[in-house]
């Protein structure tokens, strides 16, 4: 197969690690959670999306629960520069091993 011909890519996702200086804290079903990484998707018009992840605070089993993002700069930077990151760590792939 040579080129994009017949390749459909459905979706690009990358995992992120929130930066310590960068997480928060956010509640759901009386819960506190500690967001500590982000899932951020390229959608198919080329803007990005972004969910954070978290634990609860409390400690236990708790499930892994998402959230949304906050509109904060530092975030946003985190979020671009990471899509970067993954842009550059793709382009340079060495094919199957």
């Amino acid at each position: 197969m040579s080129g994009n011909d017949g390749v459909e890519v459905n979706a690009l996702a990358i995992n992120v690690a929130i930066p310590e200086s960068l997480r928060w804290t956010d509640v759901r079903r009386g819960d506190t959670f500690r967001l500590e990484t982000l899932t951020v998707r390229l959608l198919p018009h080329g803007h990005l999306a972004a969910k954070a992840y978290g634990r609860p605070v409390e400690g236990g089993r708790g499930a892994y629960v998402s959230f949304p993002v906050p509109d904060r700069p530092e975030i946003a930077r985190l979020i671009s520069e990471a899509a970067d990151r993954a842009g550059a760590l793709w382009a340079s792939h060495r094919g199957p091993q």
